[in-house]
């Protein structure tokens, strides 16, 4: 069974915990660690688990965190707080982080 969180702090420090330690971000080409200046793109990435927060005071403002590991061993966190279709990210991209 998935585990669930209360909030996405709590969700953050489980995973790392877990071995997800690296911080991913959203770029044009896929996602970025900017702390080894490694670009990931999407065929490189796997999905392992993904959390939905909702705001408290509206259901619109959602944040998504995505637990990922990278075809090189890379596991890390990726915080998408308005949702993959709001920034400029490839279409590739967008399949590969769409809730399923």
């Amino acid at each position: 069974m998935e585990k669930s969180y209360i909030s996405l702090t709590e969700a953050i420090n489980s995973l790392k915990d877990e071995g997800f330690t690296e911080d991913f971000n959203l770029c044009d080409a896929g996602v970025e660690n900017k702390a080894k200046k490694k670009i990931h793109k999407a065929v490189d990435l796997n999905v392992v688990k993904y959390y939905r927060f909702e705001g408290q005071t509206n259901p619109d403002d959602s944040t998504i965190l995505y637990a990922i590991e990278t075809n090189t061993g890379e596991k890390g966190l990726l915080v998408d707080a308005y949702g993959v279709y709001a920034g400029n990210v490839s279409r590739e991209m967008i399949e590969k982080l769409k809730l399923r």
